[in-house]
């Protein structure tokens, strides 16, 4: 099966499951020619599954648009040297850690999840192929969280509070120029709910 085939059919499986909270998740292309459509998703996400190895640059932009909450879900650990090391997991958690704490995220505010989005490990129900695996934890003032999957780090999220008094927000995804017609800025609106 070719690697998009098999992309598509995890995010068909992705969608089941339910949620505590209402929570907007968008999977955020990681090629640079759909960036545009990345930071227009990212301005209206309450969170975001990054792929496609673009971790750093996805990490900085909804450091920028003012996402609050971040979880790493490292993905792909069937595919690991050897399937689902543990050294790797914690290469990544060290290497992703040191990067957001640059960018301004506290380390231990953020959930790792160790998954393998295509044979669901950890992403409903604990893993028994990551024995090794003991849950993740996050420290915060407004309350700690732990648990062992990435629906659980999910539900976690603490609500965002919206700031229904104030104007409304439109991120501009692009602006055409359209002869005889004129400017046409398009974009998606978010509300306040």
């Amino acid at each position: 099966m070719r690697d998009t085939e098999r992309e598509a059919e995890m995010q068909a499986e992705g969608e089941a499951g339910s949620f505590k909270y209402y929570v907007t998740i968008i999977d955020a292309p990681g090629h640079r020619d759909f960036i545009k459509n990345m930071i227009t998703g990212t301005s209206q996400a309450d969170s975001g599954i990054s792929k496609n190895g673009q971790t750093r640059e996805h990490a900085l932009l909804a450091y920028t648009l003012g996402i609050k909450q971040l979880i790493v879900g490292v993905n792909r650990m069937d595919s690991t040297e050897p399937p689902y090391s543990q050294k790797r997991y914690e290469e990544i958690v060290k290497e992703v850690s040191t990067y957001i704490k640059k960018i301004g995220y506290n380390p231990e505010t953020v959930a790792f999840v160790p998954i393998s989005g295509w044979n669901g490990d950890n992403m409903l129900e604990q893993s028994a192929n990551m024995p090794w695996f003991k849950g993740w934890k996050v420290t915060r003032k407004d309350g700690n969280a732990s648990g062992t999957t990435l629906l659980e780090a999910l539900d976690c999220i603490l609500p965002p509070t919206r700031p229904t008094d104030k104007p409304l927000h439109l991120p501009l995804q692009d602006v055409y120029k359209i002869g005889g017609i004129g400017t046409i800025p398009v974009g998606r609106v978010r509300t306040g709910s």
